[in-house]
């Protein structure tokens, strides 16, 4: 009752931590002031930097000639560490105290609602480039946004990260970059190669500060008739010197794959034909996932080709090791289970791939595959083990080897239990039977060991 008591006084301030770790009020930009006039809750740990960089983020630009109101987002880099919200250590405790101490009736759990953006709009200004800022966002590229408004900027940022859907999109993303940003000097500076960032900016400081980027993509008012924006041809960043510079990509990157015309001819019959935004960009959408689809799909079945054979997994032995992804390998395959399968462009998806496994999203791609396979072998182990005869295992085994067992059956049962290794419910019971039978059939100086009172 008294948890149950305690959950109530606090169900509002939990509820709101759901989604965010704090809500900070900036003081008025009429006051000269970089701190907050109110931070909830009152105890968030923030540093005063990260304090600084908030409150020089959350007005727009002085020459971005915002008038009203207007909402945008931005992201900054942590200080001081890794920092959890209370509510996510709470539910750490929870999964890993005694049944006797854990809370029987956690507060439900409300499912956050997905921002669709408008990817039409967003992308309208430069349509016949999109498949080449799919590829450039593919391949971790570095990127500035110019953009006339933070609305604008945070948007389009937005909007580029989301073209790779349904893959984790890897590197760093900036919104909203002004030159109060703490990190300004280590973006702008000239004697090291731009870092892998997609980054919106405003002031047209910058179209001179980040000259050197290699990728560099301007983008204007967005016109709302039927008619598609004349398209500026891609250009070197180093002619990107004026204000009054016309929207478009500016890069001398060269697109690996060919240009999607009849997508391009049915988005422009749909603006001639009024066809509405949300169709256009379902349209737009639909093409980027089957794309990314068409990219992964043959990764996928080549990871899954170096999972080792259930057969091979027995219950007394370590569960054999995944085959390391040999890059020949699978680009030899392309050849009978390639994208070509499952996408009508043409190109040199070769070279797409050649340079995709030097990207952070490969590292990141291959980290989390390979995690969850070695999950997947853990989780069928311990079914192993738990389908075969225990009692006469033990037989002819040393004291040693039995207490050896037990500890590494419990070791997966709390992997298992955080959720950490697939397994179902039936196979965890078993697995704590089995290990109430082993320390069953030890000593009892053991058994007081491995199940102190």
């Amino acid at each position: 009752m008294l948890r149950r008591a305690q959950r109530r006084r606090r169900g509002t301030r939990e509820t709101l931590l759901q989604d965010q770790h704090c809500t900070l009020c900036p003081a008025d930009g009429t006051k000269c002031s970089v701190s907050p006039q109110l931070v909830y809750p009152s105890d968030f740990r923030l540093t005063d930097k990260e304090k600084t960089s908030i409150c020089f983020l959350s007005f727009p630009d002085s020459h971005s000639g915002c008038l009203g109101d207007t909402q945008f987002s931005f992201r900054i880099r942590q200080c001081g560490g890794q920092r959890s919200p209370w509510h996510a250590e709470d539910r750490h405790y929870n999964s890993g105290a005694p049944m006797s101490l854990q809370n029987l009736l956690p507060a439900p759990v409300v499912l956050t609602s997905v921002h669709e953006l408008d990817l039409f709009r967003c992308f309208q200004p430069v349509l016949t480039h999109v498949q080449t800022l799919w590829e450039l966002m593919l391949l971790g590229e570095p990127l500035v946004v110019l953009a006339p408004s933070p609305a604008m900027s945070s948007e389009m940022v937005l909007a580029l990260i989301s073209c790779l859907q349904p893959l984790k999109f890897c590197c760093d993303y900036r919104p909203y970059f002004t030159v109060h940003d703490s990190e300004f000097r280590e973006f702008t500076t000239r004697t090291q190669a731009p870092p892998n960032v997609v980054l919106g900016v405003t002031n047209p400081f910058f179209i001179k500060t980040l000259q050197h980027w290699p990728h560099i993509l301007r983008v204007g008012e967005p016109k709302m008739s039927g008619d598609l924006p004349k398209q500026v041809k891609l250009k070197k960043p180093s002619r990107l010197k004026t204000l009054d510079t016309k929207p478009g990509l500016y890069t001398a990157y060269s697109a690996h794959l060919h240009r999607d015309k009849a997508l391009l001819k049915r988005l422009l019959k749909g603006l001639h034909k009024k066809r509405p935004w949300d169709t256009q960009t379902a349209l737009l959408r639909r093409h980027l996932l089957e794309l990314t689809q068409s990219f992964i799909i043959p990764l996928e079945h080549y990871m899954a080709s170096l999972m080792p054979l259930q057969k091979s997994i027995t219950p007394w032995k370590t569960p054999p090791q995944i085959r390391p992804f040999r890059q020949d390998d699978f680009l030899r395959s392309l050849e009978h289970a390639g994208p070509q399968l499952t996408c009508i462009l043409k190109g040199d998806w070769l070279g797409l791939y050649r340079r995709f496994f030097k990207s952070p999203h490969f590292d990141g791609w291959y980290r989390q595959r390979h995690r969850e396979m070695a999950q997947k072998l853990e989780a069928l182990h311990l079914e192993a083990i738990c389908e075969a005869n225990i009692e006469t295992w033990m037989k002819d085994k040393s004291e040693v080897e039995v207490v050896d067992l037990v500890l590494k059956l419990r070791e997966k049962l709390v992997q298992a239990q955080g959720h950490q290794l697939p397994v179902k419910e039936a196979t965890l019971q078993r697995a704590q039977l089995y290990i109430e039978t082993v320390i069953g059939s030890l000593p009892k100086d053991l058994q007081a060991v491995l199940c102190p009172s």
